[in-house]
């Protein structure tokens, strides 16, 4: 009966273990993982609000972002790499996810959803580790990216040796792998001899990803078999299509075989005994027959006979008796010497072990020094890398940060500052001691998000319908009639001897040039303008609202009113006021005089400051 070890998680392979049972396997539940759940900052799950698509790589990721009760987009695009995970994504959140055919990384990426994902805000849920392609891929094809660690897998025992000698007593064949981690765990620091072991069993592993890993141990692809994904039924076909039991034949034992060999040679000598016994007596009955009478003779016959008969009994029984203590003294003295040849070969496997053990705890020790001393060497130098951030390209980031700049002073182009501020943010969301510099960021691209753009070509065609109507208003006045014609009777005179009429004429027409009373047919009215004058006032108005439109268009806020102001004043002064078209344009003047026209808002990038320190 072929023993299948489950290595995944505390609580996820008793489903299966039961599958395996029912099917003629012995399950051995044995988790060389713990899950253990993280607290990430608001910085890092604030991402998740206005997330465009949402990508859990496993049931953990899932369960580890429920426990903190996030803000999360729920109209988001939501992902699982595999079914199980999908599954507990509806369980969770109630949205259905996608899932690739496929389930691992590579079937991810190939789904069409996430094929182009331009400037898209992503967020990838995930562990500690594992998983770098779909992240390296997505910012490939232009996705603003964003990781949200949740949880990492620590293994059970530090120790793998004594997993090891546990497996091998319990005589496992097959072991079940659902994720790089537990192969790390499982070929940590193992001796020689135990890695040997390891390397020839069968591994069932959840994806190619998976196997791949293992081969970098050295195990042969022979002994590494691909489920279809890492769910209990994959994986459950996967073990029972390599075969569902070994088969056992039974070989007879030495001692059984010579038993039957002592057994052959004890009849072949009684046989032989009786014969011999037989002849004798034939020769005695000879000679006898030579000394007595027929009579005698044919008595003594018949005595022999019956007394050869019972004597033959009771020799073969006792014969029989004989052979068969014979056959049971030998066994046993077979016996004794098989037990003290097994005897000594525990002796000399004891010390075998021993001595290998004594080997094995050297080379151990001197692994264990080895690997401390390499693994303090490489916190050290990974220490020393985050602290210089020498995983990032400094230039990059200065760059990034000098276009925002740039579009932020000379463009004034908020929107276009904020999606250079994402970018950034993407480049640094994968690398420690980024944290300041982020916030700094968010804080930048809030304040961006939140100015509005102004309308301009909507308030421009709003001032345009109003200059059409200007010519429809009605003018305040009436028109002038003409003067009434009447003869000059003032006019001097040729003659000589008038001039005294001449002299009362000229002083007449001196006293006209200061006051002067004309009359005119019609009633009197409020204002006089002419024609003239009414084209003039057309005109300025509509100058004003031009004016307004070119300031529009050049961005001065402060001309833009005041011709505004100026055309509402002409308007009011000269046209009627209970006419509709004047009320239609007083109150679309009034609206224009309300648009918010901050064209220059004054923004200091906090950021900038932060990426300068940084960047020291």
């Amino acid at each position: 009966m072929l023993n299948i070890l489950i290595t995944r998680p505390q609580g996820k392979g008793a489903a299966l273990a039961q599958q395996l049972e029912q099917a003629g396997y012995q399950a051995s539940l044995f988790p060389v993982l713990k899950i253990e759940y993280l607290t990430p900052d608001s910085i890092e799950l604030s991402p998740l609000t206005n997330a465009d698509k949402i990508i859990f790589v496993s049931q953990d990721a899932v369960l580890a972002l429920s426990e903190l009760k996030p803000d999360i987009n729920i109209k988001a695009q939501f992902y699982g790499v595999g079914q199980q995970t999908a599954d507990t994504i509806y369980e969770v959140f109630g949205v259905r996810a996608a899932v690739p055919k496929q389930h691992d990384s590579e079937g991810l990426l190939a789904l069409k959803s996430l094929a182009d994902v331009d400037s898209c805000n992503i967020v990838l849920v995930k562990g500690i580790g594992g998983r770098p392609d779909i992240a390296k891929t997505l910012k490939q094809r232009g996705a603003f990216l964003n990781n949200c660690v949740v949880y990492q897998r620590t293994p059970i025992d530090p120790e793998p040796n004594n997993w090891i000698d546990h497996w091998q007593s319990q005589n496992v064949h097959g072991i079940v792998i659902t994720s790089n981690a537990a192969v790390d765990a499982i070929f940590k620091n193992l001796a020689a001899p135990q890695r040997q072991w390891l390397q020839q069993c069968r591994f069932y592993v959840a994806s190619e990803r998976i196997g791949a890993y293992l081969q970098q141990h050295q195990v042969s692809s022979a002994n590494i078999h691909i489920a279809a994904g890492a769910s209990d039924n994959a994986m459950f076909t996967c073990i029972n299509q390599q075969g569902s039991k070994m088969s056992e034949q039974s070989v007879p034992s030495t001692v059984d075989k010579a038993a039957q060999k002592t057994t052959n040679a004890t009849a072949n000598n009684g046989k032989a005994t009786a014969k011999s016994d037989t002849l004798k007596a034939t020769d005695k009955a000879g000679n006898t027959k030579q000394r007595v009478s027929k009579v005698g003779s044919l008595a003594l016959i018949i005595s022999l006979i019956v007394a050869s008969g019972v004597g033959f009994e009771f020799y073969q029984k006792l014969n029989a008796s004989k052979t068969q203590s014979l056959v049971v003294n030998q066994l046993n003295e077979q016996n004794k010497l098989l037990q003290q040849e097994l005897q000594a070969l525990k002796l000399a496997q004891a010390n075998l072990q021993q001595t290998l053990l004594t080997s094995e705890q050297k080379v151990t020790a001197a692994m264990r020094e080895s690997t401390t001393k390499n693994q303090q060497e490489l916190k050290a130098a990974l220490q020393q890398a985050q602290q210089q951030g020498s995983s990032l390209n400094p230039q990059e980031v200065t760059s990034l940060q000098r276009m925002a700049e740039f579009k932020l002073w000379a463009e004034n182009d908020y929107q276009g500052t904020s999606a250079v501020l994402k970018r950034l943010d993407a480049l640094l969301s994968d690398h420690p001691g980024t944290i300041t510099v982020r916030q700094a960021i968010t804080q930048d691209i809030q304040t961006l998000d939140a100015i509005k753009p102004i309308a301009v070509e909507a308030i421009y065609l709003q001032l345009s319908s109003v200059l059409k109507n200007i010519d429809e208003l009605v003018f305040n006045a009436v028109n002038l009639p003409e003067e009434v014609a009447k003869i000059d009777d003032k006019v001097l005179s040729e003659d000589l001897s008038d001039w005294q009429q001449n002299l009362k004429n000229s002083w007449d027409q001196f006293l006209d040039g200061f006051i002067t009373i004309r009359h005119r047919e019609g009633v009197a009215i409020e204002p006089l303008l002419s024609e003239q004058q009414r084209h003039l006032v057309n005109q300025r108005v509509k100058l004003y609202i031009t004016q307004a439109q070119d300031a529009l268009l050049s961005k001065h806020a402060s001309v833009y009113f005041a011709a505004l102001s100026e055309a509402k004043r002409l308007v009011a002064e000269y046209f009627k006021q209970d006419d509709d078209v004047t009320k239609m344009v007083l109150k679309s003047l009034s609206n224009l005089e309300k648009e918010q026209l901050n064209f220059n808002p004054k923004v200091n990038l906090q950021s900038t400051q932060q990426v300068k320190e940084w960047a020291k």
